[in-house]
């Protein structure tokens, strides 16, 4: 069974390593898929040399260009790229998500793999990496790749989110296990299905003395324990595989992937963009900065990158 089909690998423009590379070829070779290997680059003193023609800082731009491609000539003779459908192609553009989700559309990707790296202090509280951009704004999977080894026989953990009260909901649960099924399959691993809810408001008690919180968290751990049962059983998932647990899924869906020692985790991400990502950002967002395992992002089937060609 096929994983995917047309592969956009994002390259690191400063690293001998490309994490992000070795794990496409791994997909491409067990799925048949075709790569196209992307470098986006940019060098703003290009622009400013007033004292050039625009033809002159475009043979520049151009030979950078080239340059590029040949150091990524380079970088192939490190592989066995024989009977790999590789391209490759160097944009310059001054935003590396919208070059890499712009590439992705004209391509028809349906995968763009890239290697992620820690964000240390307050960066990954006050910007939005090119990381981040691309769980909300790619309209394709996002692979964010970490140190991990995909073994076989391993396990992937499908993070999904079960209340039953809207139907986008089960829609993109449903999304998200196919996808961690289909990865499993090629990676003859097993999929586990993990469910996280909050636990009754820490100052319910205080305020309505009689309330029975004990009472409260049983009632509503089996809710969802019965609503995971009836997601997994649509997908053959044992209930060995099934793990709900109280508590917040960026803190939950780690914990898991960390006890099982999974390859891959598998969420859902919506998208959402403007001020309120900024200040809050996504579960997938939350996750990535402590998981030791790649990320996949499945978007809902409704979704519409806001970044057009």
């Amino acid at each position: 069974m096929s994983c995917v089909n047309n592969i956009l690998v994002v390259l690191d423009a400063d690293k001998q390593q490309q994490k992000a590379l070795n794990r496409a070829m791994h997909l491409a070779r067990i799925s048949q898929a075709s790569i196209t290997l992307l470098l986006s680059i940019y060098d703003f003193s290009y622009e400013m040399t007033t004292m050039l023609a625009a033809e002159e800082r475009d043979a520049m731009r151009d030979s950078l260009i080239n340059d590029r491609k040949a150091w990524i000539q380079d970088l192939l003779e490190d592989y066995n790229t024989r009977d790999l459908d590789i391209s490759i192609k160097v944009v310059w553009h001054h935003r590396p998500y919208e070059a890499i989700i712009e590439t992705a559309l004209a391509g028809e990707h349906d995968i763009i793999v890239k290697a992620t790296h820690p964000h240390e202090g307050l960066a990954h509280i006050l910007f939005t990496p090119t990381d981040w951009h691309l769980l909300r704004k790619a309209p394709c999977l996002v692979l964010l790749v970490k140190e991990h080894q995909w073994p076989e026989h391993g396990k992937v953990l499908a993070a999904i989110h079960t209340t039953g009260e809207h139907e986008h909901h089960d829609s993109l649960n449903a999304r998200i296990t196919e996808a961690a099924q289909r990865f499993a399959n090629c990676l003859h691993s097993e999929v586990h299905l993990v469910n996280a809810y909050p636990g009754a408001p820490v100052t319910i008690a205080a305020e309505i003395p009689e309330f029975d919180t004990a009472n409260y968290r049983e009632v509503i751990a089996d809710n969802h324990k019965v609503a995971l049962a009836e997601h997994a059983e649509r997908f053959a998932i044992p209930a060995a595989q099934q793990h709900v647990r109280e508590g917040l899924p960026e803190q939950i869906i780690p914990q898991l992937a960390e006890e099982l020692d999974a390859e891959l985790v598998v969420l859902g991400t919506i998208g959402r963009t403007g001020f309120s990502a900024a200040l809050l950002g996504n579960t997938a967002e939350h996750v990535i900065e402590q998981i030791n395992c790649d990320l996949l992002a499945v978007k809902p089937a409704s979704f519409e990158s806001p970044v057009k060609l």
